[in-house]
């Protein structure tokens, strides 16, 4: 929802950024696996047990992960790979990090697990639609706005890191509002392709 409605607001500052870091030399998906080694550093502050340490490095990871799009749109290099490399590396740094949290306190496999099986459900809608739609927007797929995009994830996983006796019920609630989205999804795929 936020990438969506917000990405107005900080783009013109994203292409700034973008513009800067091509000139230094670094290119989009240099920028995309910079976010996916932060990720991974998030991951393993967060397994050690350095909550804020975790949550920062997961944000600049994510700051790395919207620059590789506004990247590659700068210099012309869009491509189907680094789409793939995009969407596959943001869930990989998810699941990194959901990883942590039950490495650091196994007692969350559950609630974890249906984390996990939400994202598998939202993915397959978001992925087969994407798959069957009329190519539109600026990404080499259909885009499906909802309720948990990009943005609320982080703010999920963070909030998930840092509130530790709230831990169950901040995950419980991110399966709801991914399941919710999956379902706005899957609603709106039945209108578009019927």
């Amino acid at each position: 929802m936020l990438d969506s409605k917000a990405r107005q607001y900080v783009q013109p500052s994203l292409d700034l950024v973008a513009r800067a870091l091509l000139g230094c030399g670094l290119s989009p998906v240099g920028a995309t696996l910079i976010a996916l080694v932060l990720g991974g550093a998030a991951a393993l502050a967060v397994a050690l047990g350095y909550p804020w340490l975790g949550v920062g490095l997961l944000w600049v990871s994510g700051l790395f992960d919207m620059l590789d799009g506004s990247m590659a749109r700068a210099s012309g290099t869009s491509s189907a790979l680094g789409t793939l490399f995009d969407i596959v590396f943001d869930r990989v740094v998810e699941i990194m990090v959901l990883l942590a949290l039950m490495y650091g306190s196994p007692s969350y496999a559950v609630p974890t697990a249906l984390v996990f099986a939400s994202i598998i459900l939202s993915m397959t809608v978001f992925l087969t639609v994407g798959a069957l739609a009329e190519k539109m927007g600026n990404k080499s797929f259909y885009y499906q706005p909802g309720l948990m995009e990009r943005t609320e994830a982080f703010i999920a996983l963070s909030l998930i890191v840092l509130l530790h006796p709230w831990r169950v019920e901040m995950l419980l609630l991110m399966t709801g509002a991914i399941l919710f989205t999956a379902g706005q999804r899957f609603a709106e795929a039945v209108k578009l392709l019927r």
